[in-house]
């Protein structure tokens, strides 16, 4: 696995830190598939009482990602590592229980979707801003709602958030 370590805020890692970093992901690289085709993207910020870490792992079937804040900026890299092999365990475990495999590695393409998929649906896209999105989204009863942005012409998605709020993801195409 090669990963990457990035500093923000005014953070620059050191060797030290970033020899620490692949150390603790390497131990992640036998419950992940292909991992001499996957970049952890490690990305540690310093803030005046803490440290945070943030690490993304894209592999080909799923997308890990954790974030941690502490004090320490090691215990931040492992309290990240702790929560990814979490999420490992559980997607490996979720893997097994739906299908019979035995998880993350022996994932097949396409196997999850044919179990897990009921019902596909198209959408014709009606132009309208956010506050128009969500009242649609409530009449409808949804938590989430995919429109047309018409200011952007982009497709976005209002859902609601936990804490009753409302958010918006914006798509944006490479």
């Amino acid at each position: 696995m090669k990963v990457e370590v990035l500093g923000k805020n005014g953070f620059l890692p050191s060797p030290t830190n970033k020899e620490y970093a692949q150390k603790k992901l390497a131990k992640l690289e036998n419950l992940l598939p292909d991992q001499e085709h996957v970049t952890a993207r490690v990305v540690c910020k310093v803030y005046k009482t803490f440290h945070k870490v943030e690490v993304t792992i894209p592999t080909k079937n799923i997308i890990l990602r954790a974030e941690v804040q502490e004090a320490d900026i090691y215990a931040a890299i492992d309290g990240a590592i702790d929560k990814l092999t979490t999420q490992i365990r559980r997607y490996n475990d979720r893997i097994k229980s739906k299908l019979g495999r035995k998880g993350i590695r022996s994932y097949q393409e396409g196997s999850l979707k044919d179990e897990r998929i009921v019902r596909d649906k198209n959408l014709d896209l009606e132009p309208m801003t956010s506050e128009e999105a969500i009242d649609q989204m409530e009449s409808l009863g949804h938590d989430f709602f995919i429109y047309l942005d018409k200011e952007t012409k982009k497709t976005n998605v209002v859902y609601l958030r936990d804490d009753g709020n409302y958010a918006v993801i914006e798509t944006t195409t490479k």
